[in-house]
């Protein structure tokens, strides 16, 4: 359903939608024996928001993350040198699928795997960050998608 009078976003719900995501997606990590780990952890206190934020600007949300939290290297720099395991980003998409579910987004298949493709290809690269001594470039670009999948940085700007 490519609808050219909304963004991903606002199909979605907006910010109560991604809140929500974030929400669903958090506890399903925390399920997750693999993932339980790095999730159980104390983090930010503003987490689920944060990553509601950072959800919401990549699909056509405001640019929250990036204005609070200085953008998709930032993102990266805080999973950087984890050493996870080499079956995390399976992982994490299933428990993002999942989550999708939980937050009672909008059951239409174009929409789902739009946000399942974004996810396989967002876990792979933050995976790409994981070994240590890793090095994040400190100008990545904040992904961007629309109804059409990945926007390239050109097309935003």
């Amino acid at each position: 359903m490519t609808d050219d009078r909304s963004t991903v976003y606002e199909f979605a719900g907006g910010a109560p939608a991604f809140l929500a995501l974030a929400t669903a997606l958090n506890d399903r990590c925390l399920e997750d024996p693999v993932l339980n780990h790095p999730f159980s952890h104390p983090g930010h206190p503003q987490h689920l928001e944060r990553l509601a934020g950072y959800l919401g600007e990549v699909f056509g949300g405001p640019p929250v993350y990036s204005q609070m939290c200085g953008g998709h290297s930032a993102m990266l720099l805080i999973h950087a040198e984890s050493g996870a395991y080499d079956d995390l980003p399976d992982r994490f998409v299933a428990c993002f699928d999942q989550a999708v579910e939980d937050a009672a987004f909008p059951y239409d298949l174009e929409f789902r795997q739009l946000l399942h493709e974004y996810m396989v290809l967002a876990a792979r690269e933050v995976h790409t960050y994981s070994p240590q001594g890793s090095v994040v470039p400190l100008d990545t670009a904040m992904p961007r998608w629309s109804w059409n999948g990945p926007v390239t940085r050109e097309e935003y700007l």
